[in-house]
């Protein structure tokens, strides 16, 4: 039988090799982590957040623009969000709500809407919201075809110096007997973030509620009303002015 020979010329041959394979892989190693190391910039905190992409404003769910969250209502008129949605919007959807549970109500039941009041008065007080709610609602409701009275309509035109006006408050100008048989009416309550609206519709003579609704509208949303003088008024509360029934 043969036996291989080894040499001691073949042994040191081949550790020599070996020797040479570690030392190219060493070297391919440290050429890979100089090429990685070159790739790393060193910026300040300040270059990394302009450098980073903006990305541009959307609408969140209330309809506003995005900003830092705001949870009260002192920010003032046009020192609050860029609203895309108003009161109205929030109407429109108490609107459905009442609809979508309403009973009795029919095109042939006439149905009056009422200011909403305080809900922490003696429910004789109310405000911009309020008034500016009651109108939403009119105009919500007449597009379902349901018939609206607006009491507040005299039988004449008032010609002044200030204007020419078909609605009065005052009582005495008014006719008491129409023909409502429902009204629509509410009250408000300041709650964290916004003021917390219950909306229902009575029966005038049974006074069983026949709908309801309930809704949270953004204090952001509640500022964008301003009163008539642009200024918060003495003795307001929410950046709108106070006035009793």
């Amino acid at each position: 039988m043969n036996k291989p020979l080894f040499t001691l010329g073949t042994v040191v041959l081949l550790l020599s090799g070996c020797s040479l394979l570690n030392n190219e892989e060493a070297a391919q190693l440290a050429a890979a982590d100089n090429a990685s190391s070159m790739d790393v910039v060193d910026i300040s905190a300040a270059d990394r957040t302009a450098s980073l992409p903006v990305a541009p404003a959307q609408p969140d769910s209330f309809g506003a623009i995005d900003q830092p969250r705001i949870y009260s209502s002192v920010q003032g008129a046009y020192k609050g969000r860029p609203l895309t949605r108003h009161v109205g919007d929030y109407v429109k959807n108490l609107t459905q709500d009442l609809i979508s549970n309403m009973e009795y109500v029919s095109p042939k039941t006439p149905v009056a809407v009422t200011h909403f009041a305080l809900l922490d008065s003696d429910l004789q007080h109310t405000n911009l919201l309020g008034q500016q709610m009651s109108e939403s609602f009119m105009h919500e409701l007449h597009k379902f075809r349901i018939p609206v009275l607006d009491y507040k309509a005299t039988d004449y035109i008032r010609i002044t110096n200030n204007g020419d006006f078909l609605l009065s408050r005052d009582y005495l100008d008014l006719n008491s007997s129409l023909p409502i048989e429902y009204v629509l009416t509410g009250t408000m309550a300041k709650h964290q973030g916004g003021v917390m609206v219950n909306a229902r519709i009575l029966g005038i003579e049974s006074r069983a509620v026949v709908a309801s609704a309930q809704m949270l509208i953004p204090f952001y949303v509640v500022d964008a009303l301003i009163p008539s003088d642009g200024a918060q008024p003495a003795g307001s509360k929410d950046g709108v002015k106070l006035s009793k029934g």
